[in-house]
């Protein structure tokens, strides 16, 4: 199993997947921050998006994911200001130019988004920009590892693991995987050869009855991984318990802003009445990212279900399984 959408996307891209198909499975997991970011948590940004004189500010692919009544989509059709930025420090910039407006900015995305994120209030902090606050929806990896690993309907030979979140958290984050579950492991690169060689590492481990969490990635992946990264997400969030797509709850797999940075908190500073959250009637996208269902196995899958006209998440994001098998596979 693959658990990154970048990589879900490379190996459907590069042929990998149609290259093994009939030598072995690759499976797609909860990789791509888009995807899994729970309803309830999609539902509630579109209620801030309702508020008056404020600004969401976020990557590209929010945009599109549909909630249980709308989306931000939608939401910016009705009048609603959405703004998509390529950085957080652009969304900081914005603020100290708009401050008659809110700027809400989604913390979207694991390990290897928040430091930007927190570097985003230091520098809003800095300046005095007071109408800068960010909404924090961050996940944490090896948590949804252990839930993962955990499962008794799943069995899963051997992870390739991401190689982006590990440039943060280093290998040594990720060796419980061998270690106490006896699952081999391989932190692999972007392009298809880091992929084959990732494969081949873990197909000789299972040949030789071994386990081991191997650093695939050396030319960026340490041990420790990037300290000062993890020095800046400890001064700025905290680790809670989040609700996954497909997981439901599971024990400190998020990141809140601590106390003392509350006043950048848009979760402390807005709060809004959420209503009832529900999943896309008929959408597979939980047990897709659980590993249970391929997305072809769902039953809206290029149906009624498309990149144009996408239902659940997974299909929405360009690192979504359900995208990536639909635009690249045969």
């Amino acid at each position: 199993m693959e658990v990154c959408g970048t990589h879900t996307t490379v190996i459907a891209k590069s042929g990998i997947k149609n290259l093994l198909t009939n030598y072995l499975e690759l499976r797609s997991g909860p990789g791509c921050p888009v995807c899994v970011t729970d309803q309830s948590d999609i539902d509630r940004i579109i209620e801030l998006a309702r508020m008056p004189n404020t600004i969401i500010a976020s990557f590209g692919d929010m945009v599109r994911v549909p909630g249980t009544y709308s989306s931000l989509e939608l939401e910016r059709a009705r009048g609603a200001h959405v703004k998509i930025f390529y950085s957080p420090h652009e969304a900081v910039t914005f603020a100290g130019k708009y401050s008659d407006m809110k700027i809400i900015f989604l913390g979207v995305g694991f390990e290897t988004t928040a430091p930007a994120i927190a570097l985003s209030i230091a520098e809003a902090e800095q300046q005095r920009i007071k109408n800068y606050s960010v909404l924090s929806v961050h996940k944490l990896v090896p948590p949804v590892m252990k839930a993962l690993l955990n499962d008794p309907e799943l069995h899963i030979d051997g992870f390739i693991l991401p190689g982006h979140v590990c440039t943060i958290t280093g290998r040594k984050a990720f060796d419980f995987i061998a270690s106490k579950y006896n699952i081999p492991a391989v932190i692999a690169g972007f392009e298809p050869a880091d992929i084959l060689q990732a494969i081949y590492l873990l197909l000789q481990q299972m040949v030789d009855e071994k386990a081991e969490t191997i650093n695939g990635y050396t030319r960026l992946v340490h041990e420790d991984g990037n300290i000062k990264a993890k020095e800046i997400i400890g001064k700025y969030f905290e680790p809670i318990d989040a609700y996954w797509r497909g997981f439901g709850l599971i024990p400190e797999s998020g990141l809140k802003l601590k106390t003392v940075y509350s006043d950048y908190d848009a979760d402390e500073r807005f709060p809004v009445k959420v209503p009832e959250s529900l999943p896309p009637e008929g959408c597979s996208c939980g047990e897709v990212l659980r590993g249970k269902l391929t997305p072809g196995e769902c039953p809206l899958f290029a149906s009624i279900c498309t990149p144009s006209e996408p239902v659940g998440p997974c299909m929405v994001s360009t690192e979504g399984a359900c995208a990536a098998y639909y635009n690249y596979s045969d």
